[in-house]
């Protein structure tokens, strides 16, 4: 069988483009595809649709409901909303308690309106919204609606939150962890972001990309 999916757990520090252009070395198969992207620094789950066949049903995994497991830094800011950008250190005149996140947190819950990042590819009459940031160019995302279903904490020792969010598709859990920093008076930006699930499909289940080469990549394609 040369044709179907993979179930791949993103390293940090490539794109999600990178991985395509891997798997392409490795299968010598033009015609791959992924299910969503995943920021550089971000690591986690990603499916791969490997031929033409399986690359026409990729639509229906970029639908589904994702989740996420993220660090957000309080008490600084950043312009890409994650580590990546200019980060800014803010005043606080008081550090955030347990308690003061948890209301603010349920107050994401739901749906909610969200602006993009302007560092993202999000089209503004057809070029990239990150290509007319970098250039230093004014840049308005409008609003999107999207649903989080889920948020709880994981673990809390300031500066770092660690949060648990299961969301609709669309969301960008960068203007998530910035809106959230907002809502606490004291900024935050993403630290770091996990991507553990894509509807029903986990990363407990995923191959690291280090682990696949010519011989074995046939072993790991799933009929989705």
């Amino acid at each position: 069988m040369k044709n179907g999916f993979i179930l791949i757990n993103k390293p940090a520090g490539i794109t999600s483009h990178d991985v395509v252009d891997k798997l392409r070395e490795i299968t010598k198969i033009k015609k791959i595809g992924h299910s969503g992207t995943l920021d550089p620094f971000a690591t986690g789950l990603l499916i791969l649709a490997i031929s033409r066949e399986a690359t026409k049903k990729l639509s229906y995994f970029l639908k589904l409901d994702k989740e996420y497991i993220a660090t957000l830094r309080l008490g600084a800011e950043s312009d890409t909303f994650d580590k990546e950008g200019k980060i800014v250190k803010k005043e606080i005149k008081e550090i955030p308690t347990l308690k003061k996140i948890k209301n603010v947190l349920k107050t994401f819950l739901g749906e909610i309106e969200q602006i993009p990042p302007i560092f993202s590819a999000k089209k503004i009459k057809g070029k990239k919204a990150y290509d007319l940031a970098r250039k230093g160019l004014k840049v308005k995302l409008k609003p999107q609606k999207v649903k989080i279903y889920e948020i709880s904490i994981l673990k809390y020792k300031f500066p770092f939150l660690k949060i648990k969010v299961k969301c609709s598709s669309g969301t960008y859990i960068r203007s998530l962890a910035s809106d959230i920093g907002k809502k606490l008076n004291c900024g935050a930006y993403l630290e770091n972001l996990i991507r553990t699930k894509i509807g029903e499909f986990s990363l407990k289940n995923a191959v690291s990309l280090s682990q696949l080469n010519s011989e074995n990549w046939q072993n790991y394609l799933k009929d989705l």
